[in-house]
């Protein structure tokens, strides 16, 4: 923690203070929360960014998306543009946001949505003639305005929330308590090896409930990186020299796999959800000359029809579970399946 942040302490009381009593509120009915009559299923964590919400989404668009309509609501973050949106042709990141756009651009047969006000956003979708079955809330443990049928709260291995603090001292936008309402408990970002005592271990530190399920998850990269029309291997990269490209909040692992010895490579950090503007464009193409670049799949959306169109890759992940993996899907499917409108 660094010295600024101490001295910020006395503000991330009177934070956590206003937070808690707004929690309060709404715990109490005072502040009015509002629910739906069909599964709602919100992502979230307690800290600011770089816990993994993408592609836990991604796993749970992939978990449900067979058996029901889904669709995922996100707030857009960054988007140009307001209000309610639900993706279509003519949308694209810049409309709705990186990844609800990385969401449209892989599943062509959910629909994809952006509102800040998720109460809005979810009465709109519910408006819309092919109406869906289940809605994903992207990043949105804190809107307490709408009211979840299942939370699914997520942290980082190498950053849990029961060793941070709140804002501005810490990483956290509410106190810890806040973990409380959460139905799962995702560690994301541990060693796919990670030991049964670790486990236990982190158990004891995030103090999970009788009522709560925890699961341990991890990163797994692609073999391949892929352009518009096509792909390499990650082993055959290890003989070109390329360039790297990240902007997102902890880009060390992204890094990290791509790198190679044998070659020439350049690694170049923006700040999570970017804007790229002319002048970055123009910076990254001439450091890159003829070098191809790899980047991540949230910065491609952004990137993929600028002047680096012709030599851009982005490398695909995915989460998976260390173990648990059937019991997460069947604790998921019975929410949706208990809590689905019968006809």
């Amino acid at each position: 923690m660094n010295l600024l942040r101490k001295l910020l302490f006395p503000f991330a009381i009177l934070y956590g203070l206003i937070t808690s009593i707004r929690n309060f509120l709404y715990d109490q009915g005072i502040l009015k929360s509002y629910s739906f009559d069909l599964p709602v299923i919100a992502v979230g964590n307690l800290s600011v960014g770089g816990t993994g919400k993408t592609p836990q989404i991604e796993y749970l668009i992939r978990l449900l998306s067979d058996q029901y309509k889904v669709a995922t609501l996100s707030r857009g973050y960054k988007r140009q543009s307001e209000g309610f949106i639900l993706a279509d042709d003519t949308t694209n990141a810049a409309i709705l946001g990186d990844e609800p756009f990385q969401f449209f651009q892989k599943f062509p047969t959910i629909q994809v949505a952006v509102d800040a006000n998720r109460k809005n956003g979810i009465e709109q979708l519910l408006s819309q003639s092919n109406t869906p079955e289940v809605i994903l809330l992207d990043d949105a443990f804190q809107h307490r305005k709408v009211k979840a049928g299942f939370y699914i709260l997520l942290t980082s291995y190498g950053d849990l929330y029961s060793d941070d603090f709140v804002l501005p001292t810490g990483n956290l936008r509410e106190n810890r308590a806040g973990a409380k309402r959460a139905d799962v408990v995702l560690v994301t970002k541990c060693p796919s090896n990670l030991s049964p005592d670790e486990q236990n271990n982190i158990r004891e530190k995030l103090k999970v409930t009788s009522n709560q399920e925890l699961f341990f998850t991890y990163i797994v990269y692609d073999d391949f990186v892929y352009s518009a029309n096509k792909k390499l291997s990650v082993a055959e990269l290890k003989g070109i020299n390329s360039i790297l490209l990240a902007g997102i909040a902890k880009p060390k692992p992204f890094f990290d796999y791509l790198k190679s010895d044998a070659t020439e490579q350049d690694c170049l950090t923006f700040p999570d959800h970017h804007h790229f503007t002319d002048k970055d464009l123009l910076d990254i193409k001439n450091k890159a000359k003829n070098r191809i670049i790899i980047t991540t799949e949230k910065d491609y959306v952004r990137l993929q029809d600028t002047v680096l169109s012709e030599q851009l890759y982005y490398l695909p992940i995915k989460s998976r579970f260390v173990t648990g993996e059937a019991s997460f899907d069947r604790i998921l499917l019975q929410y949706v399946s208990k809590s689905s409108v019968k006809p």
